[in-house]
């Protein structure tokens, strides 16, 4: 029924394809793309809260709250079992891993990661696995929009943007936030982007919002109300927080790759997922609020109900005071990043979008809590609450655009921009005075080896060494005479010629302007022999090098040409001119 029905719709996209000019189809493919995934991510949120929903049924006392901490595990092992046995690979998750796929596999993702991030995450998250939905949104919504292009034949730099137009959608259809979808786009996946990606990308978002605003309902989304204006005099106190949110950041950052690091080594699955879920049910027994997103505790919070948050946790009767209060609220603001880095570390699917919207709010509020009891000033609690999680938000994936639209726009306004720019930016530059790059950005420079920040190191990494390679220099072995090199020199169309020895390895170069008084001279024909002429080469070029790295390898030896070398073993040659011609191709193809 389901094939039946793609047909069809896949037969209709054709003739209508047939009918409109490129432009026009390209507009068409990114309503398609914004409305199907942003149909994607509104499925996978209800989907989510229906599940929650029947496991919370478990909550409501001592005695069944026990039961109730033991769902993530649950959730982590069908997660696990889901990828083994029905999706069969592992999945790759990560921002990193859709922007390794834009330079090194031409935009290409697997058709699977359209529905396997879903359920997977649905899974987690849904039992309550302490993560967020957002990642596996654009990892499904990225996937959409490049096998949609691969689908109807469109270019790499059309697919590039398709791809980025679903995951644009699905964060617009989350929060409802459009301008949100553009700039998660533009900040996190396009480093290289252009005026003729705006439009599409306006697009597919404004599609994915329209579809939550018809669709979702407003207790499935994190919306706010904002209760109090700005006051500028609150100024000083809004700096001091974006100091505060860029440290916790540092923290954030720092404790997950920790984590990650420390199980990754882990080999039995069944290790991982009983050693994750038994941690996780001792942090909700005691935090309750670490369950799923806790997007519900962050709407308590800026109600300023935080004494609901506690009312299932057997540590309730401690929580008599403010001051207790306030210890156990900061102490969430440390813990979420412990229970979603082994959430996910453990096997679960999810990401660092809610876990750090959720420290965010969480600081912001025990900030303007112990500002308040102190008397130094009365500032309000709820609008700290909402600017924290956008200093946390930049802190973490270092877009903090994203992050000040995000929160202004789930707050249904701007009356917050000027502390949102502030804190945000504040966030952003600690950070990465300690971190030049984010965490994804550190995954996506170790499969790369080297770091996308720079346009030019970014177009080279997009270049493959293999393809580089020309094999077509005439080699000589060491042990030849200089009769038979000057055989192979009458054949070659090159004038370097590569010297190995008997196991293939390179242990010299002869250049023929260096021998070009020797090789008339007949009477050394037998006598001199190539070891005898061959010299050192300048530079070797290995398979563990970049492509910026042999740039620069060639402007200091001012040599063309360079040999390349894998295991010892003499491969071939790379010109400085192939490099720089297929850099500029490159470079027209990002225009």
């Amino acid at each position: 029924m389901i094939a039946q029905l793609h047909g069809i719709v896949r037969r209709l996209v054709n003739v209508i394809h047939r009918r409109l000019s490129d432009h026009q189809f390209f507009i068409l493919s990114s309503i398609l793309v914004g409305l199907s995934s942003g149909f994607a991510a509104i499925a996978l949120k209800y989907f989510v809260h229906a599940i929650g929903t029947r496991v919370s049924y478990y909550s409501t006392n001592y005695q069944e709250f026990f039961l109730f901490s033991l769902f993530p595990l649950i959730g982590i092992a069908v997660t696990v079992l889901f990828c083994r046995y029905i999706f069969k690979n592992p999945l790759k998750k990560g921002s990193a891993e859709i922007v390794y796929s834009i330079a090194k596999k031409s935009s290409v993702l697997p058709s699977e990661h359209m529905y396997s991030h879903l359920v997977t995450s649905a899974l987690t998250v849904g039992f309550g696995g302490s993560t967020g939905l957002e990642s596996p949104i654009v990892s499904a919504g990225s996937a959409i929009g490049s096998n949609y292009a691969r689908t109807y034949h469109l270019s790499y730099k059309q697919r590039t943007i398709l791809l980025a137009c679903g995951a644009a959608a699905g964060i617009a259809a989350v929060f409802n936030s459009p301008i949100a979808g553009v700039l998660f786009a533009i900040e996190v996946l396009l480093t290289e982007i252009t005026l003729s990606a705006f439009t599409p990308l306006i697009i597919s978002a404004a599609c994915g919002a329209l579809l939550s605003k018809i669709i979702l309902d407003e207790d499935v989304i994190l919306s706010f109300s904002l209760q109090q204006p700005f006051d500028y005099h609150n100024i000083f106190f809004y700096i001091l927080l974006g100091v505060l949110a860029g440290l916790v950041s540092l923290y954030y950052a720092r404790t997950f790759t920790y984590i990650e690091r420390r199980i990754e080594p882990i080999k039995n699955p069944l290790i991982k997922i009983a050693l994750g879920g038994f941690i996780l049910s001792i942090l909700l027994i005691l935090f309750p609020t670490l369950f799923g997103e806790g997007y519900e505790s962050i709407k308590l919070l800026s109600q300023l109900k935080p004494d609901e948050l506690f009312k299932n946790s057997i540590l309730l009767p401690l929580l008599s005071s403010q001051t207790a209060l306030i210890i156990f609220l900061g102490a969430l603001v440390f813990l979420k990043v412990i229970a979603a880095a082994i959430t996910l570390a453990s096997g679960g699917n999810g990401g660092n979008f809610g876990p750090s919207l959720f420290t965010g709010a969480y600081l912001g509020f025990v900030f303007a809590r112990v500002i308040n009891l102190s008397g130094v000033s009365q500032i309000p609690e709820a609008n700290f609450t909402l600017v924290a999680m956008a200093g946390i938000l930049s802190g973490v994936f270092y877009a903090p655009l994203t992050s000040i639209f995000l929160i202004a726009e789930i707050t249904g306004g701007y009356e917050l921009i000027i502390p949102l720019m502030i804190v945000s930016a504040i966030s952003y530059t600690v950070v990465r005075y300690f971190e030049p790059l984010s965490m994804e950005a550190k995954k996506l420079n170790v499969k790369m080896k080297l770091s996308v920040e720079d346009r030019d190191k970014y177009l080279l990494s997009k270049l493959d060494l293999n393809q580089l390679l020309e094999t077509n220099f005439s080699t000589v072995q060491e042990t030849d005479s200089l009769r038979m090199l000057v055989k192979v020199i009458s054949t070659s169309k090159r004038n370097t010629f590569p010297v190995i020895n008997e196991k293939g390895e390179l242990t010299g170069l002869i250049y023929l302007d260096d021998i070009r008084d020797v090789i008339f001279k007949s009477e050394l024909y037998d006598s001199v022999k190539v070891k005898d002429l061959k010299t050192k080469p300048d530079a070797i070029i290995h398979y563990s090098l970049s492509l910026h790295e042999i740039l620069k390898m060639f402007d200091k030896t001012n040599q063309w040409n360079l040999p390349v070398v894998e295991n010892n073993q003499y491969k071939g040659f790379v010109s400085k001119s192939s490099i720089l011609s297929k850099y500029r191709e490159e470079l027209l193809k990002s225009v």
